[in-house]
């Protein structure tokens, strides 16, 4: 019956071709067919494929962009107040349960030359814990000092939803309650013939790809997701993407500004290392928020300065938010997410109606996606606070070079030298970098503050030493 009445839709909207094995398939392989088909909003796709995959619309940027307006990471003396409330709002909502952690964790390992989840790969400078380890210790740090549980939202993908799912078990959670970590799988999209038609990527399966990061905002609602933070009495969500562990998953100042202002999604920012980094830029775009990423910013733009020197365009996107709940629920209104889709020409290979497998040279098909920070424009009161890359951002992306493990391990131990010396405790240096390997275990301190706080008692730290602070 499933499969008649998917026939049916399929025959609708000229997709039947999907099926053209389906005689010769046995049953697992029929079930998996048919569960990627019945996955899918047909009436959303036949939608897309008139409107973003048959047509090639021309970018369209705003008419008037100018550089946004920031609220610095220190206030001015007229701040300086209003910071301060900020910080106890924030500190309410994480002692009141109103704020969850929304972890994006679809990446595989395999640019790292990790085969498995990315959040698996181990990267502390001394401990050699892997990602999820410093997030859920992190949050766990954080639900200490606040009295309170956070609960964590974690988004997997198909490609690794079971994988990571047994890593946390097999390390029980890393402490955390079972119960308070959500698992939910990202939405998939079928890549399609630039012509329209849906691709396989075997006889029994579509060409699929994860709809993008932005797609996390529907995956929350589709999976209960959302329906478990209300039942909790969770308002806010804490974004942040698995790469990156230097990231405060929980910052009560940013929270709170967020909260104070009405904002219902609000974004971290840092300077950007030089005008043309990869990086979405921040600005104020006809009159709104919004990311215009590197590639589509004019170069023009990108390189112009002020009176001083300084880059104009210098709010770098560092894919930190945080987000209402009930904004998430209005993007959602309606049975779909109301975001724009991306789309993008790639080599795909697909098996064709002959049954044989086509390697493409040349782009040949395209793949839609969403991206999250394209909700905020549609965000009533968006605001971007200025954050320290050296403090919060280095990304795990490539095997070397910048944006690696090594770069960020080093990152790591900086941090952890800043934290240290403010203190009071001595750091051997040599050539003005740390000359010893230092770590310190989020259940120990979360933050400098907190560190400072703690007076830790730490023996002479000798050149060449490895030290490890626990909890």
């Amino acid at each position: 019956m499933a499969q008649k009445l998917i026939a049916q839709k399929l025959a609708q909207i000229g997709q039947s071709g999907v099926l053209r094995f389906y005689d010769k398939l046995d049953m697992e392989e029929r079930e998996r067919l048919l569960g990627q088909l019945d996955a899918l909003d047909l009436g959303m796709i036949v939608n897309l494929i008139e409107t973003q995959v048959k047509v090639k619309a021309p970018l369209a940027l705003p008419t008037d962009i100018q550089p946004v307006t920031t609220y610095p990471r220190a206030p001015r003396g007229d701040q300086k107040e209003h910071y301060a409330k900020a910080f106890a709002r924030g500190e309410e909502l994480l002692r009141q349960g109103k704020v969850a952690a929304f972890l994006v964790a679809g990446g595989q390992g395999t640019r790292l030359g990790y085969d498995g989840p990315k959040g698996e790969y181990p990267v502390s400078p001394v401990m050699n814990k892997p990602l999820f380890q410093l997030f859920a210790e992190q949050l766990l740090g954080n639900a200490r000092t606040y009295g309170k549980t956070i609960p964590w939202y974690i988004m997997t993908s198909d490609a690794n939803d079971s994988a990571t799912r047994a890593f946390f078990q097999r390390h029980r959670h890393f402490g955390y309650d079972e119960k308070d970590v959500f698992f939910f799988q990202q939405g998939m999209m079928p890549a399609f013939s630039l012509t329209g038609e849906m691709l396989l990527a075997e006889k029994d399966s579509l060409a699929l790809s994860p709809d993008g990061h932005g797609g996390s905002l529907r995956a929350l609602m589709k999976s209960g997701a959302l329906a478990d933070m209300k039942r909790r009495g969770v308002e806010h969500l804490s974004y942040f993407q698995v790469d990156n562990p230097l990231v405060h998953c929980m910052d009560a100042r940013f929270l709170g500004l967020h909260d104070l202002s009405g904002s219902e999604m609000s974004s971290k920012t840092v300077g950007k290392a030089h005008a043309l980094e990869k990086v979405g830029n921040f600005c104020m775009a006809d009159g709104k928020v919004q990311v215009i990423e590197y590639s589509d910013l004019p170069e023009a733009l990108a390189k112009s300065t002020n009176a001083d020197g300084t880059l104009r365009f210098n709010a770098g996107s560092i894919a930190i938010h945080a987000l209402r709940v009930s904004f998430i629920e209005r993007l959602n209104a309606g049975g779909d997410l109301n975001l724009p889709w991306h789309r993008a020409e790639k080599k795909v290979p697909f098996v064709d109606a002959n049954g044989k497998t086509v390697k493409p040279d040349a782009p040949n098909a395209v793949k839609l996606e969403q991206f999250v920070f394209d909700a905020i424009p549609l965000a009533e009161n968006a605001i971007v606070y200025e954050t320290d890359r050296a403090e919060e951002f280095s990304p795990v992306k490539n095997a070397e070079g910048a944006d690696s493990p090594t770069t960020c391990r080093r990152d790591q131990v900086l941090r952890a030298a800043r934290w240290l010396e403010a203190a009071g405790i001595d750091v051997p240096k040599l050539n003005d970098a740390p000359d010893c390997n230092l770590e310190i275990s989020p259940l120990y301190a979360v933050s400098k503050a907190q560190l400072v706080e703690r007076k830790p008692r730490v023996p002479a730290i000798n050149s060449g030493q490895s030290v490890y602070l626990e909890k």
